[in-house]
């Protein structure tokens, strides 16, 4: 992989600490002037002396470059609630376990994610929420559109995949690149103002793994921040992969919604785009 830092990149930080050095203490953002780092005023490094060192802000831009490779492609990117087809699920399926039909529990799942984007956009503590469903049944697309709509209110999200998160975790052990460790993914995942995990579904999970979500996701009821979690297994089955411990913490902290389809949505999308066959 390749390291969060490039050698021409450290080359330009140290060219402009050479330039802040000569230049003296005296360069300093006026109170006028808005900094988005108030450790670095922007600057990209902090110096102490004849040492420099690269600022965390720029280590936290760094992995949420990294991060975007977690994410889903450009069909998620701009989608909206208006996006989201109540059509694809049936009102002549009933939900056994609800008693409800498939298109009432789509409906109520969608106001829910609605109802969590306009609490969550102004408090920082809003209650998260469990996804869950069949592969192919929308959660990923909701999940989306709840990043993209929080995004858009200036909400601070971090939209992570599950799978791919624990691969870049076990990957801090093989780097020799040293700016990217353990600690600084858990942090990012911990302390995101909305972290949205995908597809925390049925995966070889080892103790090792289990340790790591329940890590985030402890830290993140502690601080009663925001999480939203997508599930191709309900609770009961999450269980049986991330133990007890975890999912009582789903619980604790998310509303849980469930998604049902009679058809895979993308097999019945891509349907709908045949064209019809012709006479004869």
């Amino acid at each position: 992989m390749e390291p969060l830092i490039d050698g021409n990149l450290r080359a330009k930080i140290y060219r402009l600490y050479d330039l802040f050095k000569r230049r003296g203490p005296s360069l300093k953002a006026s109170p006028a002037t808005q900094v988005s780092c108030p450790i670095c005023l922007d600057r990209g490094i902090v110096y102490n002396g004849e040492q420099a060192h690269i600022c965390r802000c720029m280590r936290e831009q760094a992995l949420r470059n990294r991060l975007k490779f977690c994410q889903p492609g450009y069909y998620f990117r701009n989608r909206t609630f208006a996006d989201f087809d109540l059509a694809f699920y049936s009102r002549d399926y009933i939900d056994p376990d609800s008693g409800i039909s498939y298109y009432q529990m789509a409906a109520a799942t969608l106001k829910a994610c609605q109802q969590f984007v306009e609490t969550a956009a102004n408090d920082p503590h809003a209650r998260g929420l469990f996804l869950s469903g069949p592969v192919g049944s929308g959660k990923t697309f909701l999940a989306m559109c709840i990043t993209n709509a929080l995004i858009a209110r200036g909400r601070e999200v971090v939209f992570v995949v599950v799978p791919d998160l624990l691969d870049e975790l076990r990957a801090t052990y093989d780097r020799t690149d040293q700016n990217v460790s353990e600690i600084d993914l858990l942090d990012l995942c911990g302390n995101a103002e909305v972290l949205v995990l995908d597809d925390l579904g049925a995966h070889n999970y080892t103790e090792w793994t289990k340790n790591k979500i329940y890590s985030i996701l402890n830290h993140r009821l502690n601080l009663l921040l925001p999480t939203v979690i997508t599930s191709n297994l309900d609770l009961d089955q999450l269980e049986e992969y991330l133990g007890q411990r975890t999912t009582s913490r789903i619980i604790e902290m998310c509303l849980v919604y469930r998604l049902r389809v009679h058809e895979d949505i993308r097999y019945a999308k891509a349907r709908r785009s045949r064209p019809s066959p012709g006479p004869g």
